[in-house]
């Protein structure tokens, strides 16, 4: 694993564990039709946090496994940033991982 896809790994784990700090990672995934969504962040099925388990955090630790190339760009903080603010939780420490992976492309 190159040394960029290490510290993705290592920043994917640390948004889990971020999550999972928060109270927001989930044990089952959504409804099968949550997936089918054609709006971004699939805005109109799940919640932010559900999306970012179930599909970001999901997909990209796919692509890390599978050695799959990766995306040239990925600006999620700034989505993350506006969604997680209605939160009750303190959610700064995830929108910073957020904002440290998107740093890598």
């Amino acid at each position: 694993m190159t040394d960029t896809r290490g510290q993705l790994k290592t920043l994917l784990d640390d948004m889990q564990s971020e999550l999972q700090t928060l109270g927001l990672w989930e044990g089952h995934p959504p409804e099968p039709e949550a997936f089918e969504s054609s709006t971004p962040f699939f805005a109109d099925r799940m919640d932010f946090s559900q999306w970012l388990q179930w599909v970001f955090i999901a997909r990209f630790r796919a692509l890390l496994a599978e050695q799959h190339p990766l995306p040239a760009q990925c600006d999620v903080a700034p989505m993350a940033e506006e969604a997680l603010k209605e939160f009750p939780q303190d959610t700064d420490n995830l929108v910073a991982l957020l904002a440290e992976f998107d740093d890598h492309f």
